[in-house]
């Protein structure tokens, strides 16, 4: 059985008891709620400043591996101050390319390592890429911001 709220299809297993299922459409109606937060948390932001739109950008994307700007997360480290910061520099484990890479992270390198990590630092463990130039501006600027 098929199930759907706000763009977010939810499955239900043939022999869920009533309260599973209750609680399985609570869960799925309360998924689509935050994909319309999301959505319109960037509507919102259309008109906002650079820093305002990347700081949304940050969260939705980036802070699943970065955690928050001060403190390093399970797979990226923490971002403050990042601009200006010599590539690999602080306790958290780079890879050895980026350790290697003599990179300081201004807002113009950022932009082409985000754009595409492993063409400006090939064997970097950052595999995540940002192709659209309006986000990775915005998301720079909010980087930038981070002291």
């Amino acid at each position: 059985m098929h199930y759907g709220h706000g763009g977010i299809e939810c499955v239900f297993e043939m022999g869920m008891t009533m309260a599973e299922r209750s609680l399985s459409r609570l869960l799925c109606a309360i998924a689509a709620l935050c994909v319309v937060a999301l959505a319109m948390e960037g509507a919102a932001l259309a008109d906002a400043p650079a820093q305002a739109r990347g700081a949304v950008i940050y969260r939705q994307r980036c802070q699943v591996c970065h955690a928050g700007p001060e403190q390093s997360g399970p797979m990226g480290p923490g971002l403050n101050g990042v601009v200006g910061r010599k590539a690999g520099s602080t306790g958290y484990a780079y890879s050895a390319a980026l350790k290697r890479s003599e990179l300081t992270w201004s807002k113009a390198n950022l932009d082409s390592f985000l754009s595409g990590p492993d063409k400006l630092v090939p064997g970097t463990r950052m595999v995540v890429a940002m192709p659209d130039a309006k986000q990775r501006g915005d998301l720079v600027e909010y980087l930038a911001s981070l002291r």
